[in-house]
């Protein structure tokens, strides 16, 4: 089995206050928080979610 490679900053406190960005990939690229409509993303219902 392949290590995984460790992604976290070293003496960094990651339960403080903080804005993080978030990577989520999906099965086969389905886009199931919205559309890209002329380069830009149009939310769906669940995308509307996620931004709140």
């Amino acid at each position: 089995m392949q290590k995984r490679k460790q992604l976290r900053l070293k003496n960094y406190n990651y339960s403080q206050s903080g804005m993080y960005f978030v990577t989520i990939c999906t099965y086969q690229k389905k886009c199931f928080f919205g559309k890209v409509i002329n380069d830009e993303v149009k939310l769906n219902l669940a995308g509307n979610i996620i931004d709140r």
